[in-house]
């Protein structure tokens, strides 16, 4: 048995089985590789200058928002200080803003070609890496992770298709590394929303750094933390729970989901809070899924697709107007999903083909998406029905 356990363990990785784990960082990152990737970027480019539909009105809302403004003035400051609900706002604003803005010069700058959009992104993110040294206050890691977010999927286009130069890009990275990830790599154990969106920012910060030991940390917290926010039948009579937040007991538990004591499959921790936080989750967890399946990973093939693909579908459904039971939030949900359906329904409704009936109808119905002016932008235009 000793001497032919080689040649199986040979087999073995010639034929797979051994492949890295769903959550384990690649050999090599792919670039441009947050949330969206350069083939995704090209169908959309393409779809656009064919004016095609729903590209082509994406992007002319896009262009026709505030983000898009050539003359737009960047407004960084040292510290950004955000309380409970961005009260006090200290640069809050601001920060989330010219993140968003940035991405939003660099996808214009991917569809145009027209360098001023380019140069626009740069000017961005040069004028807050210059300046920014610390987030405080309690709303800071989930401040942190919204701009957080939205930052290097604007760098990774600049950086990998901008040919012009970006002189500052290393200034960023260190930004990146030094103000943002110490803040969002640990995580939360407020709600889940908060955590996901911090992953979310730690993700992709990590890609852009190509730092395996972040981007490992980070998707470890995230499959916890999408396990604990995403009920499935599977999981048992109770949900799943961060182990550090000592959800030990049933009725603890039922209070951190909001008062929710019925568990069914799709409901979300935050479900009975309101559709606009769930919404936050969701979205997170579409784009670390997206991210990490453009680095080579298939999340959308283990519970985190599946947990994606049900919460979905479970919200939507609600979204759309079916009446809500008795036993679901005392008979009564607080809606507003908001424009973060695009990149899981075509994850697994376009691309793998899995059935999504609520989840398709709502995103053509929300069509074409635009922002939720904290970390969400424009995701018809880069995901929309995209097969890349």
């Amino acid at each position: 048995m000793r001497r032919i356990a080689p040649l199986v363990l040979v087999t073995a990785v010639a034929l797979g089985v051994l492949a890295r784990p769903a959550d384990a960082a690649p050999a090599a990152f792919a670039h441009p590789g947050v949330t969206v990737s350069k083939s995704q970027l090209d169908f959309a480019r393409t779809k656009v200058n064919a004016g095609a539909q729903p590209w082509k009105g994406a992007f002319d809302r896009m262009m026709a928002s505030k983000y898009a403004d050539p003359n737009r003035t960047p407004r960084p400051r040292a510290v950004v200080e955000c309380g409970s609900y961005s009260n006090p706002n200290h640069g809050c604003t601001d920060e989330r803003e010219d993140a968003i803005a940035a991405y939003t010069q660099a996808l214009a700058w991917y569809i145009t070609r027209d360098e001023r959009h380019a140069k626009k992104a740069i000017q961005l993110m040069d004028a807050w890496s210059a300046v920014i040294t610390d987030h405080t206050d309690s709303n800071a890691p989930l401040q942190a992770g919204w701009a957080g977010s939205s930052w290097p999927r604007a760098a990774e286009i600049i950086k990998h298709t901008y040919t012009g130069g970006w002189a500052n890009s290393g200034r960023f990275a260190s930004m990146l590394r030094n103000v943002y990830l110490p803040e969002v790599i640990n995580g939360s154990h407020s709600n889940g929303n908060w955590e996901l969106s911090m992953m979310e920012a730690a993700v992709g910060i990590s890609v852009h750094l190509e730092d395996k030991a972040s981007y490992d940390k980070a998707m470890a917290k995230f499959r916890t933390r999408t396990a604990a926010f995403v009920y499935l039948a599977s999981d048992g009579d109770l949900p799943r729970t961060v182990p550090s937040q000592n959800l030990d007991t049933r009725d603890k538990i039922v209070r951190y989901w909001q008062g929710q004591s019925t568990f069914v499959t799709g409901l979300t921790q935050e479900t009975c809070r309101d559709l606009t936080h769930t919404g936050y989750g969701i979205s997170a967890i579409s784009h670390v899924a997206e991210t990490g399946r453009i680095q080579g990973q298939d999340l959308y093939g283990t519970d985190v697709g599946e947990r994606l693909r049900q919460a979905l579908g479970f919200q939507a459904k609600y979204e759309l107007g079916t009446a809500v039971p008795s036993w679901l939030c005392g008979g009564s949900l607080d809606l507003g999903l908001g424009p973060v359906t695009e990149v899981g329904y075509n994850a697994m409704g376009i691309r793998i083909g899995m059935p999504m009936t609520n989840a398709r109808t709502l995103t053509e119905r929300n069509r074409p998406a635009g922002s939720n002016n904290l970390f969400v932008a424009w995701e018809t235009l880069t995901h929309g029905d995209n097969p890349s």
